[in-house]
């Protein structure tokens, strides 16, 4: 029977279950409306930025309804990132084992983690997949702003406003492939998943994935 672990901090080991606490449920519910405003608002913008998907405003209900709730989801993802990023952020600076880390991209893509440096909390391709998002997100919400026809274009030239829409539309291309890795990757590691769904890690998941951040909770928690 496991124990139940979702109640205690993060970084937290359960030795009854075998299980680390990696996500708090506030973290996972931030997480989960991030991924439904992602999904809707780039649906939503794909049917506006290209004619032939334009069929996909019926699942708002119409075009005009798609086009007046789009950058209203769009601020709800941005604060459900912040929400997010407020947790996770402290531990996104690169380090030197990162930097190895991406230069034995062969080994990391055929799946050698033996050969790899021991990983902290968060590898180097999920700290530049964090860094995408704080990249783009900042571009997509400026920009986003200031081609909200309802509220804000009527202060800019033209000109600023087709500029403004071609950098809007080209970071969220990025940023939707930044997605696509992000997700691929997290199923492609067995176990991820289950981070951000009951919020636990097992202790044989954290050593093989992120040995270093297994060794500092496990020393933490001995104190």
């Amino acid at each position: 029977m496991t124990t139940q672990t979702s109640g205690q901090p993060v970084d937290t080991p359960n030795p009854a279950a075998g299980e680390i606490v990696r996500y708090n449920a506030g973290t996972r519910v931030a997480h989960w409306i991030l991924v439904l405003c992602f999904l809707l608002v780039a649906l939503s913008g794909l049917a506006m930025f290209y004619p032939p998907l334009y069929w996909l405003s019926n699942l708002f209900g119409g075009g005009d309804i798609m086009r007046a709730v789009h950058p209203w989801i769009g601020l709800v993802m941005v604060v459900a990132f912040l929400a997010v990023a407020s947790q996770v952020y402290m531990h996104m600076r690169i380090e030197q084992r990162d930097r190895q880390w991406l230069r034995q991209t062969n080994d990391v893509v055929a799946n050698r983690e033996e050969k790899l440096p021991d990983v902290g909390r968060y590898n180097a391709g999920q700290k530049l997949v964090f860094f995408s998002v704080i990249t783009c997100a900042t571009v997509l919400l400026l920009t986003g702003l200031e081609i909200w026809r309802a509220y804000f274009t009527a202060y800019f030239p033209v000109e600023l406003t087709r500029f403004a829409s071609l950098l809007h539309a080209f970071f969220a291309f990025v940023l939707i492939l930044t997605i696509i890795v992000h997700i691929y990757a997290a199923i492609w590691v067995r176990g991820s998943v289950r981070a951000m769904t009951r919020g636990t890690v097992t202790y044989g998941w954290a050593w093989r994935h992120h040995r270093a951040w297994f060794r500092d909770v496990m020393r933490n928690a001995s104190k």
